[in-house]
């Protein structure tokens, strides 16, 4: 059954979520606006400038505590079957991703900016990219107290897993041998 949202009750969801874009206090009045408009909301949540949280349907959008949605962060909690957005604690959403339904951000996992979420992120997991593809492994989390030199030295790369190509075999060169003159 498709979700009825009532006029009324649509007009309200758009003022805050415009309201939210704009207005100070990314711990604050940000976090108050989407509470308002049914996100669920955990405690020491950090929302950027002009982040945008499913306009129609928030209440399938869970944040829980301690994570970061960084600036200009999209997140699509439905599309026809597809439902639901959550983000564990202590995740870190970089500026411009793009997080799509049916996904969960694992407890401290990383999405680098520009990035566009399409499955599931595990737990302490650093995923970027169009579809985001996991990159490294978190040794802990890029809270807001977290300096970058601590959890950049803590980052374990995971190895690629697109083959590299065969090396071609060498094969010997030809030299031409100059023309013997008759002198």
């Amino acid at each position: 059954m498709a979700y009825k949202e009532s006029i009324f009750r649509g007009l309200i969801n758009r003022i805050c979520q415009e309201l939210a874009r704009v207005a100070p206090g990314a711990q604050s009045i940000r976090v108050a606006l989407h509470r308002a408009r049914g996100v669920k909301i955990g405690k020491g949540v950090w929302i950027g400038y002009d982040v945008v949280l499913d306009t129609s349907q928030p209440h399938l959008i869970s944040l829980e505590d301690n994570c970061v949605l960084n600036m200009r962060v999209t997140v699509l909690a439905h599309f026809r079957e597809s439902k639901g957005v959550k983000i564990e604690r202590d995740a870190f959403i970089g500026a411009g991703a793009l997080i799509l339904p049916n996904v969960t951000i694992g407890q401290g996992a990383v999405v680098a900016a520009g990035s566009v979420v399409t499955r599931s992120v595990a737990a302490m997991t650093m995923v970027q990219g169009n579809p985001a593809a996991p990159v490294a492994k978190c040794g802990i989390p890029i809270g807001l107290e977290t300096s970058l030199k601590d959890f950049t030295r803590n980052l374990r790369p995971i190895p690629s897993r697109v083959p590299k190509p065969a090396a071609k075999p060498a094969t010997p060169q030809k030299t031409e041998q100059p023309a013997k003159s008759d002198s």
